[in-house]
């Protein structure tokens, strides 16, 4: 089969476009970083890019814009006001969209995320504010794996694992509001949208620092209803390889004293996020060429 096709939206102020890059090309897909101007066509024609051609939207972490206004608020606006009819024609279709940190705040500000439907609002439903301390966090952060199967980024991590990723953030408390929260919380725990909440070495919900940012419910990733639209503000394209963890040194000698040297041993836990979704991605393709057949 052809390898997927996957575009890293990039904009003044986005810096993690090249780690994600690199984390897609790794594991043999057809990546590609497409600044949003070229998806809306103020560039030259031989410079074009329809979000058609593409299989997987991310949008990457970084401080687009300079996060003025709020984070992720500008860029939400100038996808949504150019692009909006092709995002939603692209999400509708089945098509994945990833937003790691600064991505997830823009799929807040959009409206994607949470994505409930049974609401006919315009109103923002949730919201990814300042953290608790009131200072950027940059610190490794414990996420455990709370979805049951639909979100299609999580499919081949078994519910219940425990994964570690450094987070880099200064707005990334997930927030709803109290006269919502008794509803909202039920309501995504029933949809199966939270995908990652944030614990300690136990894999107990805890407060700061393993909660970096006092997220409510210590949500740290959710999906939209479909499965196929994920935020989260830890970063996976951070954890591709083993070595990327600070600790790594240390439980490397650990682990060959005791187990030996594995080959998994060389990656680390944000691989497997970038490989489920590139399993589905080509589980599907086979599926539509059956149909086709």
């Amino acid at each position: 089969m052809m390898p997927s096709k996957i575009c890293i939206l990039r904009i003044e102020g986005t810096n993690c476009e090249l780690e994600t890059f690199l984390s897609f090309k790794r594991l043999g897909a057809s990546a590609e970083i497409v600044h949003l101007k070229q998806l809306i066509g103020a560039v030259k024609e031989r410079e074009r890019r329809n979000l058609k051609g593409y299989d997987l939207l991310v949008i990457p972490g970084g401080f687009s814009s300079g996060d003025y206004i709020r984070a992720g608020a500008i860029l939400a606006a100038r996808i949504k006001g150019a692009l909006g009819k092709e995002i939603e024609d692209f999400t509708e279709n089945g098509n994945p969209v990833l937003g790691i940190c600064n991505g997830f705040q823009v799929l807040v500000e959009m409206g994607l995320l949470p994505g409930f439907t049974h609401e006919k609002t315009e109103m923002q439903q949730v919201a990814l504010t300042t953290n608790d301390s009131a200072r950027f966090e940059c610190r490794p952060a414990l996420i455990k794996h709370e979805s049951k199967g639909k979100c299609v980024f999580t499919r081949g991590i078994e519910e219940g694992s425990i994964l570690k990723m450094p987070c880099a953030h200064a707005e990334g408390k997930f927030f709803i509001e109290e006269k919502k929260r008794e509803e909202y919380i039920p309501l995504l725990e029933e949809n199966d949208q939270i995908v990652f909440r944030y614990v300690d070495t136990d894999g107990t919900y805890a407060s700061y620092p393993w909660n970096p940012n006092g997220s409510i419910y210590n949500v740290a990733g959710i999906c939209n209803p479909e499965g196929n639209i994920l935020g989260l503000m830890p970063h996976p394209e951070r954890a591709f390889y083993a070595f990327m963890d600070s600790e790594w040194s240390r439980a490397a000698r650990e682990r060959r004293r005791e187990e030996g040297e594995k080959k998994e041993d060389a990656y680390g836990d944000g691989k497997r996020i970038f490989e489920s979704v590139l399993d589905y991605l080509q589980s599907r393709r086979f599926l539509k060429r059956k149909v086709y057949k």
